[in-house]
């Protein structure tokens, strides 16, 4: 069967040089293999963008996949297949690349096979590793990954750290990338001198541990995938493919936003999600931040029965279609971190009775968000996975949140980091029974997004970031400004935006109420939660929460018009299957003036302009329930000029006008 193989190894080793340029022609690769080494450049427009990068695996009891290699033949072709997204930012996504597959051996040695596959897209590049089955041996044990991107270390990345306890949620800081020693976690965005953006990511992220990213030694940046606790990168058997490598290319940092190579990159979905629907809604949540209520039992417990009755009656006034019931369940008492072992994710609480609430729900037209908090105690959770499935689908509950707040997660009786392989293998095992159930999950404390909700589309949100629950200090309005360009490239979030209550001082929002409606625009997310307690919605200023009412969940289109990564972010955004369009702005803590060229999104026509934006004396810290609401008759041909006060925003509902 082999024989053929013989003959190919008997070949000398061969240099070779093989380049791929993007559709448009701008974007380059070259792939260079020199004395049986295999590298790759980057290029736009003919400057450099990643230099000379090595590539290769390091595989345990033997010599590293990355040297002695000769090229046994390579193919090239061109795709462009555009497609229909289930639920997102855009409804039409556009796939256009050109792809190298190149086929390579080992001369010496073992004389392994394996496969790497580049596809050039107009706006980046992405490449992975494939392995067939090998003659001699039929699993590996990955225990490095030799993937370089070698830019310049001049350039400035916005970065947070890896391995570290509270996972992503920690403030992004501004480095150079000589200063990157320690791992840092992807999307990692930079600024090269010569003034293109990058930002390096990976795309379907299967049953391997994530990509993080550190100088090595030879001051380039390299690959450092998440271990398990063991040590080794990853167990797998072949035939088997790393995630995609990314590296998402622009001219400017407000391009970086309209990228969809990671969804690009990931395969259709298997089976009919027709199923999925996007959701806003409501919590019994934010009272517990706040002290009103506690997740234990007790006489403030948050999500009880009567509680429940309450927010399902503010639901239905508000015209919110979903209820996230929070706390409901056994492991809530004492120290919640530590009980995780505990927690059983189908008995209520003796004050809360789920039937009777679901019920209820169902009666007034609201959506039951369930919760599971696991703490990390993936053991427990998973050997009561498929009942607690079964138990809210019983209930006909669609959704829910999951939760994973501890360090570090008890999977196989080991502590694992919850992007190891083990704990990405979890997520997904998590999410395809939610997908057999019909569940959509809202994940907290997930694995990073590489994508897969284009695969697996009840996947509708994630946190993976500082949220609001960190205001009250922990949180500056830059923050909000960096997202859209850092991890918001990885997909939407669960950012809870929608405070009404700005002054109080157990949890001081760092935002003035127009910001707060902008944070529904320019943070998207498939479940979209208005985060605040009802009676500040109906008593505080509900002529502004009109627009958190209007605003949709689900896309047509989005295009990102102006922003500068800390600064400021503003996008439109059309909703989907609509004639409207909905625009936010947000700023960090000093104020702006934006000028907003309709013609760059608005369609012909007259349109009634809803506009919620900051007063001359508005600002996060002294003033921030101040707000102008005010209506204008607009074209694609005006220019609508807006001040954003210091942590400020602006918000605004471009609906057709009636004749």
């Amino acid at each position: 069967m082999f024989k053929w193989l013989e003959r190919l190894f008997n070949r000398p080793t061969v240099d070779a040089e093989k380049k791929i340029f993007s559709p448009d022609g701008r974007v380059r690769l070259f792939l260079t293999l020199r004395a049986g080494h295999l590298s790759y450049t980057v290029s736009k427009d003919g400057r450099e963008l990643v230099k000379k990068s090595s590539l290769g695996i390091a595989i345990s009891s033997m010599q590293p996949l990355s040297d002695h290699l000769s090229v046994v033949r390579s193919v090239e072709r061109e795709v462009n297949e555009p497609w229909e997204t289930v639920w997102g930012e855009d409804r039409l996504v556009a796939n256009h690349y050109r792809e190298l597959t190149v086929y390579l051996a080992e001369t010496v040695g073992l004389k392994r096979l394996f496969t790497m596959r580049f596809r050039v897209f107009d706006d980046g590049v992405a490449f992975r590793y494939e392995l067939p089955p090998q003659p001699s041996f039929s699993r590996l044990e990955i225990t490095d990954e030799l993937t370089e991107f070698n830019v310049d270390v001049n350039a400035v990345a916005w970065k947070i750290p890896a391995y570290q306890p509270d996972r992503y949620e920690y403030n992004y800081e501004k480095t150079p990338i000589y200063e990157l020693t320690e791992s840092v976690h992807t999307p990692l965005t930079i600024r090269l001198p010569n003034k293109y953006y990058l930002s390096i990511h990976e795309a379907a992220l299967y049953d391997y541990g994530e990509m993080t990213l550190k100088l090595d030694e030879w001051k380039a940046l390299r690959s450092d995938i998440t271990p398990l606790s063991d040590g080794v990168r990853a167990r797998v058997e072949l035939p088997w493919q790393t995630p995609w490598r990314v590296i998402m290319v622009a001219d400017r940092a407000v391009d970086l936003v309209k990228n969809r190579i990671t969804l690009n990159l990931n395969d259709p979905p298997r089976e009919d999600f027709s199923w999925v629907k996007p959701l806003k809604f409501l919590g019994i949540w934010w009272a517990m931040f706040v002290g009103e209520w506690t997740w234990a039992a007790g006489e403030r417990h948050g999500a009880t029965t009567e509680h429940a009755f309450e927010y399902i009656d503010a639901c239905r006034r508000l015209g919110v279609p979903g209820l996230l019931m929070e706390g409901w369940n056994n492991g809530w008492d004492g120290d919640w971190l530590k009980n995780g072992k505990y927690t059983l994710f189908t008995q209520p609480m003796p004050d809360c009775d789920m039937s009777k609430v679901a019920t209820y729900a169902a009666q007034n037209g609201v959506e039951l968000v369930g919760h599971h908090e696991t703490v990390g105690f993936v053991d427990n959770y998973e050997s009561q996975l498929e009942t607690a499935y079964n138990y809210y689908a019983s209930l006909g509950i669609k959704y829910i949140k999951p939760g994973y707040a501890g360090s570090m997660m008890m999977i196989q009786g080991s502590r694992e980091f919850h992007h190891s392989q083990l704990g990405v293998r979890h997520y997904q095992k998590a999410l395809e029974l939610a997908a057999k159930y019909h569940i959509c999950l809202d994940v907290h404390e997930p694995i990073k997004g590489t994508g897969i909700e284009r695969t697996f589309p009840n996947l509708l949100t994630r946190e993976g970031a500082r949220g609001q629950e960190y205001e009250g200090g922990a949180l500056s309005p830059s923050h909000a400004c960096i997202l859209p360009f850092t991890r918001l490239l990885a997909g939407g979030m669960d950012y809870t935006p929608g405070i009404f209550d700005l002054t109080n001082g157990t949890k001081r929002i760092s935002s003035t109420l127009a910001r707060q409606l902008a944070l529904f625009v320019t943070i998207p997310s498939g479940m979209l939660m208005a985060a605040d307690r009802p009676r500040f919605y109906e008593k505080v200023r509900p002529d502004a929460f009109k627009f958190i009412h209007d605003v949709p969940v689900n896309w047509e289109k989005t295009v990102p018009l102006l922003g500068s990564i800390g600064e400021y972010y503003v996008v439109a955004r059309q909703g989907r299957g609509t004639d409207e369009w909905f625009v936010g702005g947000v700023t960090d803590e000093t104020s702006h003036k934006i000028r907003l060229e309709l013609k760059n999104f608005l369609p012909d026509g007259e349109f009634v302009a809803e506009i919620y934006r900051d007063s001359e004396l508005s600002h996060y810290r002294d003033n921030p329930l101040d707000i102008i609401i005010e209506q204008k008759v607009l074209t694609k041909g005006d220019v609508l000029d807006l001040w954003l006060a210091p942590g400020g925003g602006f918000a605004v509902r471009f609906s057709r006008k009636k004749l």
